[in-house]
């Protein structure tokens, strides 16, 4: 449980650090199980690329079926000029998502303890739902920049009630691309909302086209086996990675059941996998 001065710099600062909460050990296995998946993934002849640029234009459909599955993405950089891969595959994944939490019993054991259960509730939810999982490789050399965004653009739900949950599987530090956060910018409304499109692909609903300030923008350096809190409606983001060390991740969204999710949203999940909470 959370603390009441915790939760007083939560609500401050839109973001919470909690070092040490996951044990060097637990760390180490959910890394070994990614390696694991990535060794047994067997890529088509089209590889998806995830990039934070021209979102809407790079959402193909492998990307918009990934919500109930257990998918693999690529860096951009990992390409040359003609779209070849030119490193290794275990180099190259930027990400795998999105229901890892419910498909894959190394990560659901670790997504549903009941620490989690009772610290998610202490933020105030009363049936919350596990909606998202990553495991995110920030691979040395080519680890892609993900530009400033809030989870609540892609992850909406009415009224607002997402939170993300990353835990640091290896030390974050401004050299291998740490998480940036804007302390207090969950204050300022939401920016954009990230769309299925009518007839297909994916399209941005812009509310406000100004451009994100700096000031109180803050690097999130943590050790191996922090957990982050990031509100839903926080702009954060993480800049490149072109150190030789690598920033293994692993993050989880909630939400509230009570809260209504649109359809338009761009995840989804079929009826043979439905949302659960932390049962």
């Amino acid at each position: 449980m959370l603390t009441p001065a915790q939760l007083t710099d939560y609500g401050r600062d839109g973001f919470l650090v909690l070092e040490g909460f996951v044990a060097a050990g637990e760390c180490d296995g959910l890394r070994a199980r990614a390696e694991e998946l990535v060794a047994a993934f067997t890529p088509g002849e089209r590889l998806s690329v995830f990039t934070t640029r021209e979102q809407a234009r790079r959402s193909d459909e492998y990307f918009l079926d990934s919500g109930d599955k257990v998918s693999f993405f690529f860096e951009e950089d990992a390409f040359d000029p003609r779209g070849q891969l030119v490193r290794e595959k275990a180099r190259a994944v930027n990400k795998i998502g999105h229901a890892l939490h419910d498909l894959d019993p190394v990560f659901e054991r670790f997504s549903r303890t009941p620490a989690l259960a009772s610290l998610v509730r202490s933020l105030g939810y009363a049936r919350p739902l596990l909606l998202q999982s990553m495991y995110i490789f920030k691979q040395p050399h080519v680890g892609g920049e993900v530009t400033c965004h809030q989870d609540a653009t892609f992850l909406y739900t009415e009224p607002p009630s997402v939170t993300g949950l990353w835990f640091a599987l290896e030390d974050a530090t401004l050299e291998n691309g740490c998480l940036w956060a804007l302390a207090g910018g969950h204050r300022l409304g939401l920016r954009s909302r990230f769309l299925r499109a009518e007839g297909g692909g994916t399209r941005f609903e812009r509310y406000d086209e100004s451009p994100w300030p700096t000031e109180g923008l803050v690097p999130l350096e943590v050790g191996k086996g922090a957990l982050v809190l990031l509100h839903g409606l926080l702009p954060h983001l993480s800049r490149a990675n072109r150190s030789p060390r690598s920033r293994h991740a692993y993050t989880l969204h909630v939400f509230e059941a009570g809260s209504r999710y649109p359809e338009d949203n761009w995840l989804r999940r079929g009826p043979h996998l439905p949302l659960r909470g932390f049962d």
